[in-house]
């Protein structure tokens, strides 16, 4: 009888839920050990999103609460560590939000989302109430916790009274877990009220962080490591944990031997090339990590089609601000050259600030390469010194965001002039070769080209496919189709113009030794050869022009058949 396979846990960020309902869980328990082994009062992770942040928090949260389930542990790592668990499992009282919810308009309307978050956690905890170890005042300091429209100021002592009540009630220190706590900076700094909201998280954190007595210890995750002087200010007890760093470097994010189990668990192994080509590449500290979002995703497209495609996973879950903040840049000569660079595979060295404001994130292409490695669109290889980091796009899936926002600004720029484009698909119609080649190279010019050592004939071939398709997008009354299937094949791109009297025919192809001339030439055999004529015939289109088109790098040839 065939076993039933463990569930894949996508989404899935509750510890206790995915232990509980026999969810595939890659074990990160040992996390636990190293947080107490290598102790600090204020432990701050910083890791991109999608790495396990938030089912780590959760598994910290289940391990340390009182009267926790120890079943959730059984058969984990941790779990051996006899003594240790019997040490500390089940035997604080937890304090645990979330603040990665916090996405308002306003400053008011966040500020009561965070009296929400509050009031939520505060009524875990309604049995102090009835404690006859706190006063009437320690009571009454409690209701304010759980009312809707809780005092601005009560709010930022709110965490330090919630663990004073529970260190008086339980005569046990608190531990403080604080996920995302770096999201409604980012959400207010994006809808214009990142001063007000820097002054409330700052204040909550100093009352949560630096004035209380009543803390255990606190563990904080997010994904930028937001300045000291910003938000934790004075906090001499908080210890960093970036993507730079070894300790802890690989308890988020999947390891290669995570993935060889997960894959050969799911008999997925003949998959194993595909993963760690387009999800891993990641190095923090001095472990290569995948993205543990990508892999479990595209295994359970597997798991249903076995030939499924990768896809991109990850860069769906975010806007990818920075990525086109930095493909902006590329009017300048250096960004530009550095930015192929990166796309061909190689590395560039830069100077990383780690500590930055969200203010300063885009205010110098400086600090645009931090926010680009603190954010996981580029990795390390080495350093040069402390602060100096050999820099590289991770993986097939972070080049496609690249390639993706490059083809966005270039289709922006198009558009912008009128004259260049309608020069363009006049010459185009007319069968100009020499004038589309002149305008094609002009276009070449001004964008991101793709170099030979990191891909495929086949993806080159795609990239400049796409530009031309960029290009005549904005020529709204021409009908235009990509991969279209016509004759023998799939022409690359077919064209009907608004009268219907001229169709065109373009056939792409990348020209890997340089040879313009002979792979323009061939292209233009493929047409006659696959018969890319007849849909157009077939439609009644009598002028149809056939072109031939190599690229190389920056340049390209045009030749055409009418």
């Amino acid at each position: 009888m065939k076993q039933i396979k463990k569930k894949l846990p996508i989404g899935i960020e509750n510890f206790a839920k995915l232990q509980a309902e026999d969810f595939y869980y890659v074990d990160k328990t040992m996390l636990i050990k190293e947080l107490l082994d290598n102790w600090a009062e204020v432990n701050l992770f910083t890791r991109p999103r999608r790495f396990g942040k938030t089912l780590n928090m959760s598994m910290l949260k289940a391990f340390f609460e009182l009267n926790s389930d120890k079943n959730c542990f059984r058969d984990t790592r941790i779990s051996r560590e006899v003594y240790l668990c019997e040490q500390y499992m089940g035997k604080f009282p937890v304090i645990f939000i979330s603040l990665k919810s916090i996405s308002a308009q306003t400053y008011e309307k966040a500020c009561d989302m965070a009296i929400q978050i509050v009031n939520g956690e505060a009524r875990r905890f309604q049995y102090l109430l009835d404690s006859e170890r706190l006063t009437e005042y320690d009571k009454d300091a409690f209701k304010s916790l759980l009312l809707p429209d809780m005092k601005e100021s009560v709010l930022c002592s709110s965490l330090r009274i919630l663990s004073e009540l529970l260190e008086k009630h339980h005569g046990q220190k608190v531990i403080l877990l604080i996920d995302e706590y770096d999201v409604p900076l980012a959400k207010a700094f994006e809808l214009g009220y990142y001063n007000s909201m820097t002054l409330l998280i700052r204040n909550l954190f100093e009352n949560a962080l630096k004035t209380n007595d009543s803390l255990k210890f606190a563990v904080l995750t997010g994904c930028m490591r937001i300045s000291k002087e910003s938000i934790f200010t004075g906090l001499n007890n908080l210890k960093v944990l970036s993507v730079a760093d070894v300790q802890f470097d690989e308890y988020f994010g999947f390891t290669d031997r995570d993935v060889k189990n997960i894959l050969e668990y799911y008999e997925l192994s003949e998959h194993y090339d595909e993963i760690k080509m387009w999800y891993d590449g990641y190095r923090f500290g001095n472990v290569e990590v995948y993205c543990p979002w990508d892999v479990i995703n595209y295994c359970d497209e597997l798991r249903i089609n076995n030939m499924a495609q990768p896809q991109n996973y990850w860069s769906n879950t975010s806007s990818n601000e920075a990525v086109k903040r930095f493909i902006q840049e590329t009017d300048k000569g250096t960004v530009r050259k550095e930015i192929e660079k990166l796309i061909a595979g190689e590395t560039i060295v830069k100077e990383i600030h780690q500590e930055l404001t969200y203010q300063d994130m885009y205010a110098s292409i400086e600090n645009l390469w931090s926010v680009l490695f603190t954010t996981g669109y580029l990795t390390q290889t080495g350093r040069k010194d402390a602060n100096t980091f050999m820099l590289t796009i991770p993986n097939m899936e972070i080049r496609n965001i690249f390639l993706t926002q490059i083809m966005e600004y270039f289709k922006k720029t198009v558009s912008e002039n009128g004259e260049a484009l309608e020069k363009f698909c006049n010459a185009l119609k007319d069968g100009n070769s020499e004038v589309v080649e002149q305008s094609l190279n002009n276009y070449l010019k001004r964008t991101i080209s793709i170099r030979d050592t990191f891909v495929k004939k086949q993806m080159k071939e795609n990239f400049y496919h796409g530009i031309l398709l960029g290009i005549l997008g904005f020529q709204q009354n021409w009908g235009v189709s990509s991969n279209k299937e016509s004759g023998d094949g799939y022409s690359d791109i077919l064209i009907e113009t608004e009268d219907q009297e001229t169709g065109i025919i373009i056939e792409i192809k990348y020209a890997e030794t340089g040879n313009l001339e002979a792979v323009s030439e061939d292209a233009l055999k493929q047409i006659e050869d696959r018969r890319y004529e007849e849909q157009l015939l077939e439609e009644g289109v009598e002028h149809i022009l056939k072109y031939g088109i190599a690229f190389y790098k920056k340049k390209c040839k045009v030749i055409v058949v009418k």
